[in-house]
């Protein structure tokens, strides 16, 4: 049973397991861009697909429910880490940096606040509401 001074009216999560949240993001994209660093990928890939998964932002135009499903299906953690341990055992480098580019995006976005979001409008996120009231 989750603890009711966590998790806002909304199902959001407040207080400090958001701050938690928040900093294991700013963490992720840390940790990425040094192992990216430590790869040697080229700056010029990192920089051209770091906000390509906001492409997805696209699907809202079919509604906020399908939006919510593709915007979610690319911002979860679990896509690129497969991808990930594929291009280490596989030994495809490009495989790799492309993963590692997706999970420092997706650390990015956590440690801005951008969290996964619900069906009912594209602002509404499991890291609270973001943009204007």
């Amino acid at each position: 049973m989750a603890d009711a001074g966590m998790v806002g009216a909304d199902g959001a999560v407040t207080g400090g397991a958001r701050a938690l949240l928040r900093l294991e993001g700013l963490v992720l994209l840390a940790a990425m861009v040094l192992l990216y660093s430590y790869r040697g990928g080229p700056w010029w890939l990192f920089a051209v697909l770091l906000l390509a998964p906001d492409l997805s932002f696209a699907a809202y135009l079919a509604g906020a429910r399908i939006g919510a499903i593709v915007y979610n299906a690319v911002h979860i953690t679990a896509v690129p880490i497969v991808l990930l341990i594929a291009g280490f055992a596989l030994d495809q480098p490009l495989a790799a940096s492309i993963a590692i580019i997706w999970l420092a995006h997706i650390g990015m976005d956590r440690a801005a606040g951008y969290g996964l979001k619900y069906p009912d409008a594209f602002n509404h996120t499991h890291l609270g509401r973001i943009g204007k009231a």
